[in-house]
C-alpha cells in the first residue's frame, strides 16, 4: 500500500508549493480541500494543515473537524493551520497591530524537539500573517520563538501534532526542507518510495489493467507533458496507442516536421495532421486576442474530432493532464476558477472515456518520469508553449506572412539561446522557464538599412524564470548574447527593423502578450 501525506487546503497561494516540498522528499501527497480529509483511507501517514488568506475569527473562515485525524495520525499545521489548532483547542488568536510578513529568524529553539531537529537558532523563516497566536492550548508548549513572535511553532504535550506560524515551503525560509523532512521522514515515517523509477513501474501495470486490449486516442502537443503520457502509455499498451498531432499552422518554424519525427524516433504510432488552411481561413481579419484563442480552440476540437472518428474501435480518450491543471480548476469550495482545457470532461458525442495517468504529477516530476522513461532530453526540456500558438504572439491580423516573419524571428532567438554556454557551463535555455518573440504586427517603425529608409514591424523578445508559472521574472540575459540575437533579426528577417526586450514581471503583466 502506498503511503500518502494529506495537504488540507485552506486557499493558500503556497499551497501547492507544500505538495511539491512534500513530493521532492520521495512522498506521495495529496492535496485536498479542508473539508474533504478522507478518514476511512489508511495509507494516510501524516496531514499538514495549509494557510488561508482567512483569519480564524472571520465568519466566512474554512472549517474543519480536527478530531478526524489529530491524535490518529500526526499533523503539522502552517501559518492559518497553526492559529487555526490553537483557536480550536482553547488557545488564543488575536489581531495584531502590523501584518507580520518577510524574513524573521528562530530564537530559542528546542533542540530536542523532532520538527527541529537539526535546525540551529538564528535559522531564516519567511513570516506572512496578520494575526498572530497570543497564547497556544493547555496541553501544548512552544518549541521556538522570533524577536516578534513568541509562539512561532509548538507542540502538543499529548498529541504527534506540531504548528508553525512561518512558511517552511518558500524558499526564504531556508530551514524549512529540514523541517517538512522531519516531520515527513522521522515523524510520520515515510518509507520514501514516490520515485520516478517506481511512478513509471507501478503506472504501466496499473494501464494494463486499466486499459487491457482497448485501442487509446491521444492528442500530441509536442509539449512534455502529452509527450510523456505518450510513451508511458505506448509502454503499456504499444500499437493500440494512437497519437494525433494537428498542426494549425502557428507552430514554430519546422516544428510539426521535426516533432513528428522526434515522435517516430520514440517508436509512437502519430497521425499528423495539416489543418492550416482552415485555421488560417477562420482566423482571417480577426485582431481579438480572446476571439482568436476560441477560434483556434473550436477548430483544434473539430479537426481532432473528425481524425478520432476514423478510429472507430478506440474505447478510450488519453491527456496529458498534470497535478496543478486539476488544482488549478477547482477551489477549495470546488467550484471552478480557472478553465483548463484539459479539464472538464470530454464532448457527450466522443462517446470515450478519459484516461490521465500525469495526473498526480507536477510539471518537474513529468520531466523526471520522461528522463526515467530514455525520452530524449531536447523533448524533455521543452519550454511550455500556448496551445494556440504563434496566434498569441501576433499583435493583429493572423496571415501566413506574418506567422512567417516570427518563425524566422524565434527561431533565430531560441537556436542562439540553445548554443550559448553560461559562464558556469550551463545552456541559457535551461535557466529560462519560457522564452519567445513577439511580433508587432500593427506596428511599424522607422530605421535605416544601408542608405535607404525602412517602414518595417518591432519584434519583442520574452524570457522568463519562474517555478510554475503562477509569478515570473523577467530574465537577465547576457548583454553579448541579447546584442548578437538583435543583430541577426534585424539582417536576417526580411520585415524586421528594431528589437526590443520585454522587463516586465507576472504580475502585473502575462508571460504571452495576449
Amino acid at each position: 500500500m502506498q503511503q500518502k501525506i494529506i495537504i488540507l487546503d485552506f486557499g493558500s497561494q503556497t499551497t501547492q508549493l507544500i505538495g511539491r516540498r512534500v513530493r521532492e522528499l520521495d512522498t506521495f501527497c495529496e492535496i485536498l480541500p479542508y473539508n474533504k480529509f478522507p478518514v476511512d483511507d489508511p495509507s494516510v501517514i501524516g496531514v499538514i494543515l495549509s494557510g488561508s488568506p482567512f483569519s480564524v475569527h472571520d465568519p466566512e473562515a474554512f472549517q474543519v473537524d480536527l478530531s478526524q485525524f489529530v491524535g490518529r495520525v500526526p499533523v503539522l499545521g502552517i501559518c492559518y493551520g497553526a492559529q487555526y489548532i490553537a483557536h480550536h483547542g482553547g488557545g488564543r488568536v488575536e489581531k495584531t497591530d502590523s501584518r507580520e510578513y518577510g524574513r524573521a529568524h528562530l530564537i530559542n529553539i528546542k533542540g530536542d524537539d523532532r520538527l527541529l531537529r537539526g535546525i540551529d537558532n538564528d535559522a531564516q523563516v519567511w513570516m506572512s500573517h496578520g494575526d498572530s497566536i497570543t497564547a497556544i492550548p493547555a496541553d501544548c508548549h512552544v518549541i521556538a520563538s522570533t524577536a516578534d513572535v513568541h509562539f512561532a511553532a509548538y507542540a502538543s504535550d499529548t498529541a504527534p501534532l506540531w504548528a508553525v506560524q512561518f512558511h517552511p515551503e518558500v524558499m526564504h525560509s531556508l530551514c524549512g526542507m529540514q523541517l517538512l523532512r522531519n516531520f515527513v521522514i522521522d515523524i510520520c515515517g515515510s518509507r520514501q518510495q514516490w520515485s520516478a523509477a517506481s511512478f513509471v513501474e507501478t503506472t504501466v501495470e496499473s494501464l494494463k489493467q486499466q486499459l487491457g486490449q482497448d485501442r487509446v486516442i491521444l492528442g500530441l502537443s509536442g509539449g512534455v507533458d502529452s509527450s510523456v503520457c505518450a510513451v508511458l502509455l505506448n509502454r503499456a499498451i504499444g500499437d493500440r496507442l494512437t497519437c494525433i498531432f494537428v498542426d494549425h499552422g502557428m507552430l514554430r518554424k519546422d516544428e510539426f516536421s521535426k516533432v513528428m519525427e522526434a515522435y517516430q524516433g520514440l517508436g509512437l504510432n502519430v497521425v499528423g495532421v495539416d489543418a492550416s488552411e482552415k485555421f488560417f481561413s477562420d482566423l482571417a481579419g480577426v485582431t481579438e486576442p480572446e476571439q482568436k484563442r476560441k477560434i483556434i480552440g473550436r477548430d483544434f476540437v473539430e479537426v481532432f474530432n473528425a481524425e478520432a472518428a476514423k478510429i472507430t474501435d478506440a474505447r478510450w480518450l488519453a491527456q496529458g493532464t498534470i497535478y496543478p491543471d486539476r488544482i488549478e480548476s477547482l477551489n477549495i469550495t470546488g467550484k471552478v476558477i480557472k478553465s483548463h482545457h484539459n479539464v472538464g470532461g470530454l464532448p457527450k458525442d466522443m462517446h470515450l472515456q478519459l484516461c490521465e495517468p500525469l495526473q498526480w504529477l507536477f510539471k518537474d516530476e513529468v520531466r523526471r518520469v520522461g528522463r526515467q522513461l530514455g525520452m530524449p532530453e531536447r523533448l524533455i526540456k521543452r519550454h511550455p508553449f500556448p496551445g494556440p500558438g504563434l496566434a498569441v504572439r501576433i499583435l493583429g491580423d493572423i496571415t501566413r506572412e506574418r506567422v512567417r516573419v516570427l518563425q524566422e524571428a524565434d527561431d533565430i532567438y531560441i537556436e542562439a539561446m540553445l548554443n550559448y554556454v553560461c559562464p558556469d557551463g550551463e545552456v541559457l535555455y535551461d535557466k529560462v522557464w519560457q522564452a519567445g518573440a513577439i511580433l508587432l504586427a500593427d506596428v511599424r517603425s522607422v530605421g535605416v538599412m544601408g542608405d535607404e529608409r525602412t517602414y518595417e514591424h518591432p519584434v519583442a523578445l520574452r524570457a522568463v524564470t519562474s517555478t510554475d508559472a503562477m509569478t515570473a521574472d523577467w530574465a537577465h540575459l547576457p548583454y553579448d548574447f541579447m546584442a548578437r540575437v538583435s543583430n541577426d533579426i534585424i539582417n536576417k528577417v526580411k520585415g524586421v527593423n528594431r528589437v526590443c526586450y520585454d522587463i516586465s514581471s507576472k504580475p502585473p503583466a502575462t508571460i504571452e502578450w495576449e
